[in-house]
């Protein structure tokens, strides 16, 4: 395949991680050129192009879990596994706060590993899913970090954070988050779905200047973002 993603880029997930809670956590996220990761309706099948798909399922291979939260499991009911390239497939990871998804999605049917986190008493299978509560962070959903510590309990501190938004936004706010993948599509939506949802600065200087690799991934463009748990300095 041309233009497939470096050997550099997965270098990150083969070293020890340096955070204080062990994990290493990677946010991905595809969206279009307007910052769009799905259009109004929820409909993101498929941004990012053959490439970035491959990509994705490579970076899954060589993560013990991938998160994701309970909207994208409701508007793409994903297998999150590694169909498109040798290696495991991770744990899947849900977090659905209010414990609001229905046990008739794929991953929790499919047989194969998943934890369902939510904040709210409940039975302790979902399905096929294990649940565990852990606490609710004041700004919403659960405690990123709390998350990140059921994890590593579990053995689980290769963290793919795949979205959606909201999830990643909150991690993000949070400083939990080692590393960022955005890949970016030749593609206007004009509305939709937000990638990213974070308070907002007063002014331009006031917001998080990052420093990014860029990478031709097929038809796409691949930013690797070195965040090492830094927060936008509206969320400190």
């Amino acid at each position: 395949m041309p233009d497939a993603a470096p050997p550099s880029l997965y270098a990150p997930l083969h070293e020890p991680p340096s955070a204080a809670d062990g994990c290493f956590v990677l946010g991905r996220i595809a969206q279009s050129l307007d910052g769009r990761i799905a259009t109004a309706s929820g409909a993101s099948f498929w941004i990012g192009g053959e490439a970035d798909r491959l990509h994705t399922h490579r970076l899954r291979a060589l993560c013990d879990a991938v998160l994701v939260g309970a909207g994208t499991v409701a508007a793409d009911d994903p297998q999150l596994t590694t169909r498109l390239c040798p290696g495991p497939s991770p744990v899947r990871v849900v977090i659905d706060t209010d414990r609001r998804l229905a046990d008739r999605y794929r991953m929790f049917r499919d047989g194969g590993a998943t934890l369902l986190l939510c904040g709210t008493e409940g039975p302790a299978r979902h399905g096929g899913a294990e649940t565990v509560r852990l606490p609710r962070h004041s700004r919403g959903g659960l405690d990123p970090h709390a998350v990140l510590a059921a994890l590593a309990a579990r053995g689980l501190r290769r963290v793919l954070l795949e979205g959606g938004g909201i999830t990643l936004s909150r991690f993000l706010a949070a400083g939990a988050l080692d590393r960022l993948h955005v890949t970016l599509a030749p593609l206007l939506l004009g509305a939709g779905v937000p990638g990213f949802t974070l308070p907002c600065p007063g002014r331009p200087a006031d917001g998080m200047r990052l420093d990014w690799t860029a990478h031709r991934l097929g038809e796409d463009l691949l930013l690797d973002v070195a965040l090492n748990r830094a927060r936008p300095p509206a969320c400190t």
